[in-house]
């Protein structure tokens, strides 16, 4: 297996964390009962770290499917190479750099890292399109 395929794995185990802590801490804000009803009403209001972190996963999952259809292509089409291993590496460090920036609140850091990881999507696009 290549190491893009590695770290497109290593991201999903990345976004599960994301769904998990966000599901712990809402928990805690809603409490028991609520959570295993069938939630009809909003509940509680979400807290400021709730808040923070579904963003960031709700981030991933948008780029998420992006990278890995990416990943994906290059492997089957045999484009692997310098481009899609920093790309893979560039997409993964940063989602995993993004969790924490996002949950404590701190701005323009977050931007420039989500920026890296689109422009490592970026470089496996790259190679997939341009790269023969």
């Amino acid at each position: 297996m290549t190491t893009e395929l590695t770290l497109l794995g290593w991201t999903l185990v990345v976004a599960l964390v994301q769904i998990f802590l966000v599901a712990m801490l809402r928990s805690r804000e809603t409490g028991l009962d609520y959570n295993a009803g069938p939630r009809d009403g909003a509940g509680p209001s979400e807290g400021v770290l709730t808040g923070r972190l579904r963003r960031a996963q709700n981030n991933l999952l948008e780029t998420l499917p992006l990278f890995a259809a990416a990943v994906i292509i290059a492997h089957i089409a045999g484009r692997n190479g310098t481009a899609t291993l920093w790309g893979a590496w560039l997409y993964f460090l940063s989602r995993v750099a993004y969790v924490p920036l996002y949950g404590l609140g701190i701005p323009y850091l977050r931007s420039c890292v989500w920026l890296a990881g689109i422009a490592g999507l970026g470089l496996i696009l790259v190679a997939i399109l341009l790269l023969h």
